[in-house]
Parts: structure tokens; sequence; C-alpha cells
């Protein structure tokens, strides 16, 4: 089963490949390991937006699978890609201690804290689907 801090970007969008238009920008569209929870996704978008290097990014908050930016040159496309993971991860732990913290505070057990949640079932279930 694929948790919250499995999250990772694995790849580039095979059906969206990079794209250079004649502004000049080249249109990148960077996947998920798997789809990420709503809320996961505004704190993504809330650290994209307050960091000048990934202001140019974001990802569909209901979508949750795919990171959508831009850069001017190639020679950009490699620091950008370190500065996403980076922030993709920095959104992973920052997600879990809230969530570990809003356990504590309700009383639960921090070590019980399970990741899953509906969109969790269903990435499972989606997984599993057999098309053979």
């Amino acid at each position: 089963m694929q948790g919250i801090s499995d999250i990772n970007i694995v790849g580039v969008d095979a059906t969206r490949p990079p794209f250079i238009r004649k502004e000049p920008y080249i249109d990148i569209f960077f996947e998920l390991s798997h789809q990420a929870p709503i809320d996961w996704c505004k704190d993504l978008n809330s650290l994209f937006a307050i960091n000048h290097t990934t202001s140019n990014a974001s990802i569909n908050e209901k979508e949750g699978l795919f990171i959508k930016t831009w850069v001017r040159t190639t020679d950009d496309i490699v620091p950008l890609l370190e500065q996403l993971k980076d922030e993709v991860s920095e959104c992973t732990r920052n997600y879990i201690e809230r969530i570990q913290l809003s356990s504590q505070q309700s009383g639960g057990d921090a070590s019980k804290i399970n990741e899953s949640s509906e969109q969790e079932n269903l990435n499972k279930i989606i997984s599993s689907l057999n098309f053979d």
C-alpha cells in the first residue's frame, strides 16, 4: 500500500512530453508516484507560492498526480527538478507532522497513525486492478 511518505516525482507525463513554445518557454509536467490527497496538494501549492524558484509550478488539487511547471531554457530543467523534489519531501514531512500533531491533540496515539484515507483506499483498489 502506498502512503503519503511514498509520494515522489517519478518522471515526466508520457501523454504531455516537454514542449518548447515560441515565447520561449518549455512546458513540463512531472508525474508523482501516486495520487496525492487534496490537502497535501494544497500544502504543496502553498510551498510553491512562497518559493521564487518554483513559483510557476502547481499541482491540480483534485487530480493530485502531476506538477505543472515551465522553464525558460533547457539548462533550468535539472535545478528545477531538484528544487521540486526537495519541496515534495518538505511537503510530505510537514503533512505527516500536522497529522501526528492533530492526532496527539485529539487524544489519539501518534504511534498508531494510519496514513490511509478514502483516497489511499481508492489508490489501492486501482493499483490492484487486473487489465489482462
